[in-house]
């Protein structure tokens, strides 16, 4: 089982996870795929089996995960301040893996009745939803 965490900007949100993910599942695979060098970076340090950056690395890693998750914005195009490209969301997007969104409504997205809730509820839910998954 190999699960891509996507992030960009400075990988705050992609670090929670990673942590997250492996101490619920420290069996499974975790590749920190980063718009950027800092986010990636951050995602390893919180124990992300393996990092890549950029357009090329996400777009690539589409096509053999099993699970992708992140916020909601990287279905979006040109979100992140500009970060996450088209080609990255058409990929994310396309891509056959499980999505898990984090519904932060940030990047002009709003995503209506849903439990307003901070990170740490969403990620604690979005863990779940990928324990059972995985099962």
């Amino acid at each position: 089982m190999r699960i891509a965490v996507v992030d960009g900007q400075g990988g705050g949100i992609g670090r929670a996870i990673v942590d997250k993910l492996k101490t619920a599942l420290p069996d499974v695979e975790v590749i920190a795929l980063g718009t950027n060098s800092a986010a990636t970076g951050q995602m390893l340090k919180a124990g992300a089996d393996e990092g890549a950056t950029g357009e090329n690395a996400i777009v690539h890693n589409m096509k053999s995960v099993d699970i992708v998750i992140g916020v909601i914005a990287i279905i979006n195009a040109n979100s992140m301040m500009g970060e996450l490209s088209p080609k990255m969301a058409r990929a994310i997007g396309e891509s056959s893996a499980f999505k898990v969104l984090l519904p932060i409504n940030r990047c002009n997205i709003r995503v209506v009745s849903v439990e307003d809730a901070p990170l740490s509820v969403h990620l604690d839910n979005a863990i779940r939803f990928i324990k059972e998954y995985v099962k």
